[in-house]
């Protein structure tokens, strides 16, 4: 049945349609901004003449950190980060989702474990508590100190779990009488017709991962270790003091401190660090609404 469009729905339309334009004009002009300093000179940047397009149009400030060792480091921690975090979230989160989506007659203790996984949400132990178990268990400076405190994402799980539960019983009673396990039920049926929502956890996933900082600063001991939004992170509280050590070769700096600023060089590491997230979202957006929708309403 179609909705008639009456002329209360149609400036009900009209005004949502302007408030989510406006919105989403507020969210893009800041990335805007930060992209149209990081191709404008020094000189106006320096002066304020930047706002949404560049100024005396240059790349130094991409050439710059392109070349810079610290930049690079970090680039490639977060992207080992990402692939080795993404990996081990979603075997845990499909480890986890399957048997608690069972019914009580085959899992009798999947509610009782269920609401154990809800606490961990209302309740944590802490920071200092998480970072003694990462001291005590000999992962400080390495790459497992930024993936095994989160291993498990307990919504993202949840999201799953519920999405499981909602499938018709028929598909794995069938595969059972056919003689399928539990591993091969949960890769050839269960799987496949999950993609939706698998892909949204995904995106959560790599996000948290990609955007994270904190983590970097507090488990990491050297700088070298760092990933990229830990280093994002630094270079905005003191940009000088990164600008400064970025080269050790004197009369290179010389050359680039005439034409980049540690503002320019700043906001090309910005844009430069929203560019994987630019290139993955797109791809996963359509299974986004559906997958999270779906996944937290069936039960």
């Amino acid at each position: 049945m179609r909705l008639k469009s009456t002329p209360s729905r149609k400036a009900f339309l009209l005004v949502n349609i302007i408030f989510l334009s406006v919105t989403a004009l507020i969210c893009f002009l800041p990335f805007l901004h930060v992209l149209a300093i990081s191709f404008s000179s020094k000189v106006a940047v320096s002066s304020g003449k930047v706002f949404l397009w560049p100024v005396d149009f240059t790349t130094s400030a991409y050439a710059f950190i392109t070349r810079s060792s610290a930049f690079t480091l970090s680039l490639l921690v977060s992207i080992r980060r990402v692939l080795l975090g993404v990996s081990v979230n979603l075997t845990l989160i499909v480890m986890t989702a399957y048997p608690l989506s069972m019914n009580k007659n085959q899992f009798r203790g999947r509610t009782v474990i269920a609401w154990f996984f809800v606490l961990t949400i209302l309740f944590n132990g802490g920071l200092i508590p998480s970072y003694m178990i990462v001291r005590y268990t000999n992962i400080m400076d390495t790459l497992w100190a930024l993936v095994l405190p989160g291993a498990l994402p307990v919504f993202s799980m949840l999201v799953v779990m519920n999405f499981m539960r909602g499938l018709p019983s028929e598909l794995s009673e069938a595969a059972y009488i056919d003689g399928a396990t539990h591993i091969q039920t949960l890769v050839r049926i269960i799987l496949p017709v999950s993609t939706p929502t698998l892909a949204t956890v995904t995106l959560f996933s790599f996000v948290g991962h990609w955007n994270s900082w904190f983590d970097g600063l507090i488990y990491m001991n050297s700088t070298n270790n760092y990933p990229l939004q830990s280093y994002l992170q630094t270079i905005i509280i003191n940009p000088e003091a990164f600008f400064r050590t970025s080269y050790t070769i004197m009369d290179e700096l010389r050359a680039y401190i005439e034409v980049v600023s540690a503002r320019t060089s700043s906001a090309a590491q910005l844009f430069l660090a929203t560019v994987p997230i630019l290139m993955v979202y797109p791809f996963l957006q359509r299974y986004f609404t559906t997958g999270l929708v779906i996944g937290s309403v069936k039960g």
